[in-house]
């Protein structure tokens, strides 16, 4: 399941006729953000000017990311759907019900002895409906899918708030309940507000103690939880490079 090549391909050559009628469409250039998200169009949902923060659209994203906690509860109600495969590529990670006590190796071991029930499930059920399966210690899902399933100008979903640091990568990554990573794993289209857009335009450099995560923190703390919900935050300008 790692790299997914053959979606990534796919999603490519989809990608720039899709955009151009975007473009025509609305009559203007098209950020990267709309970029992505005209190319993620569902198929039932008609082009159209969609109105930031009020047009209702449905999508396709190209895959689903759950951490173990979300994931029974998800994976439960979509065996009840009768569905032999999931449609699209997906992955369970198990790091959330490993607890930091006193150090890796003894508090891996005495969280698979408490949680082992759930991890088993989790497996199983990956297992047979082709599920990525992340065991205990395999690694923190945030970084599991930015190292080897984010991709730029792609869409996920994922069932933690902290989906969106795949966004680093140049994709549109949220965080969703576990109904809504049901309905994307069963192949059904997934409803969103239309983002509203956020320009960031960066100047200058970073000095030799910061990095772009930075650059984050700051602009979060300015804009607030509340200033970010439902928006989506894109960088330019010459600081970006």
């Amino acid at each position: 399941m790692v790299f997914d090549l053959d979606m990534i391909r796919a999603v490519y050559k989809a990608m720039p006729g899709r955009i151009a009628k975007a473009r025509k469409m609305v009559g203007r250039p098209l950020t990267l953000t709309e970029k992505i998200l005209y190319s993620h169009l569902h198929t039932d949902q008609p082009l159209g000017k969609f109105e930031r923060g009020k047009s209702y659209v449905e999508f396709s994203p190209d895959r689903v990311a759950m951490q173990d906690a979300t994931a029974q509860m998800a994976l439960l109600q979509f065996m009840s759907a009768g569905i032999p495969k999931v449609k699209v590529p997906s992955t369970v990670h198990c790091d959330h019900l490993i607890l930091a006590k006193e150090g890796a190796k003894k508090d891996l071991k005495d969280s698979i002895t408490a949680s082992g029930e759930v991890f088993n499930f989790l497996e199983s059920v990956s297992n047979k409906y082709g599920i990525g399966f992340w065991k205990p210690g395999a690694g923190i899902i945030h970084q599991v899918v930015l190292e080897n399933y984010a991709f730029p100008g792609g869409m996920m979903i994922g069932t933690d708030s902290h989906t969106v640091n795949a966004g680093g990568l140049g994709m549109i990554a949220i965080g969703v309940g576990g109904a809504d990573a049901v309905d994307v794993m069963a192949g059904m289209p997934w409803e969103l507000k239309f983002p509203k857009l956020i320009g960031v335009k960066l100047t200058g450099k970073l000095n030799g103690w910061t990095a772009s995560k930075d650059v984050i923190l700051k602009v979060a703390g300015i804009l607030t939880v509340k200033g970010g919900t439902g928006a989506v935050v894109e960088y330019f300008g010459p600081g970006a490079n």
